[in-house]
């Protein structure tokens, strides 16, 4: 094999009778070569199936997990197809987030555009500090946005004026018709954001998914910018239990991105965006806060007596002051994932199958909680309770 030097020395040489391409001419020899690699690999599927010759293939098998690379591995790559896939992806989410979304300085100018174009309500013949819009403002508004870009238009359509209540002169408040667009601009955003985490492009997110999500988010995070490093993959560990015990019920590891978007934990997250420091009170009752999710850790340690990481069954009966029998306790270590210690013998629970437990009983009336209640006090699974059961317990 020539040396590096030598093989660089003959490509100019090659190249020394030749200008270089500007972009129209390089988008073009990129376009070809990749059409006779297309060429090339269509040629070899008909020669390992003929029958492609007249009948076109209508079906294309998605990446299953299994063909990722290897993360132990680093010079495992995974197949080409997917890596195209992903990077097709990456750049289809950049050109929404660019042409499609909105940003700051745009939801500034709306706002500026709209007190422009706004008058004063007046009710009962005296002042009302309500500042309203007919569709003529409304109309003026959007063919003034419309000449920097047609990604405001979606926020500015009929049907969407006609969406508030009117007052008898049929105008509307620009106060809710602006927070209405900054809600949809959030969601917009979220659903981008959360979509550059979706590896395999099938519209969930597994739990290492999540994992990412969740640990590149934290410096962006001010309630949590004391948070110290070597506590960042407990606390991702702690925040992901949740939305995977209310919105993945069934165990099947993934966290489908619309349900992500209408559930109530997402916007319990982002209050930790906001600048001002939660409250004691609000602080507790946020799981994603700081002292939240130190006070459940530190639940965990105090109850790790040996401090091997893990909680025995006699660890975990000192839970809540020692209130849980040692029945309910049998039979939370029988139905959930437990794992055998060499040494002992016993079965014992990680801080993951903790916090679904810590989340059960702090939310005993959600249905998640009944449900994993249920698994327990169901001990002949037949779907309902007979008197050996109520006994037993």
């Amino acid at each position: 094999m020539p040396k590096l030097e030598d093989a660089i020395k003959k490509l100019r040489q090659y190249n020394s009778d030749r200008h270089p391409p500007n972009g129209q001419n390089a988008e073009q020899a990129e376009e070809t070569e990749f059409q006779k690699l297309q060429d090339a690999q269509r040629e070899e599927e008909e020669r390992r199936c003929p029958s492609l010759k007249y009948i076109p293939r209508f079906y294309h098998r998605k990446a299953a997990p299994s063909e990722e690379a290897n993360p132990h591995d680093e010079n495992s790559r995974p197949p080409l197809r997917p890596r195209v896939l992903r990077e097709a992806r990456g750049l289809l989410l950049n050109r929404k987030t660019n042409e499609e979304l909105l940003d700051e300085d745009d939801l500034h100018l709306i706002m500026k555009l709209l007190k422009e174009h706004s008058r004063e309500r007046f009710a009962d013949g005296g002042y009302c500090d309500v500042d309203v819009i007919d569709y003529t403002g409304f109309a003026s508004i959007r063919d003034e946005l419309l000449k920097r870009g047609e990604r405001f238009r979606q926020f500015f359509l009929p049907s969407t004026f006609l969406k508030f209540p009117r007052d008898p002169y049929g105008r509307i408040a620009t106060g809710p018709f602006f927070m209405y667009m900054v809600k949809k601009v959030n969601l917009r955003q979220t659903r981008v954001q959360l979509s550059y985490y979706d590896a395999l492009g099938c519209g969930y997110l597994r739990e290492k998914d999540m994992e990412n999500f969740i640990f590149e988010l934290i410096p962006t995070l001010p309630q949590l910018s004391s948070l110290q490093e070597e506590f960042y993959p407990f606390y991702v560990f702690t925040a992901v239990r949740k939305f995977f015990f209310f919105l993945d019920p069934k165990r099947t590891g993934r966290l489908h991105i619309r349900d992500l978007l209408t559930s109530s934990i997402l916007p319990e997250l982002y209050e930790l965006r906001q600048e001002q420091p939660l409250g004691a009170n609000e602080a507790e009752n946020n799981w994603f806060s700081m002292t939240s999710a130190l006070k459940v850790y530190g639940a965990y340690l105090e109850l790790d007596v040996d401090q091997n990481g893990m909680l025995s069954k006699k660890e975990l009966s000192r839970f809540g002051s020692g209130m849980l029998t040692d029945v309910f306790i049998d039979r939370v270590f029988e139905e959930y994932q437990t794992y055998l210690d060499s040494e002992t013998g016993e079965r014992e629970m990680d801080y993951k199958t903790f916090l679904d437990f810590v989340l059960a009983m702090e939310n005993k009336n959600s249905k998640q909680a009944i449900q994993y209640f249920w698994k327990l006090i169901d001990i002949q699974q037949q779907g309902w309770l007979d008197g050996f059961t109520i006994n037993y317990f």
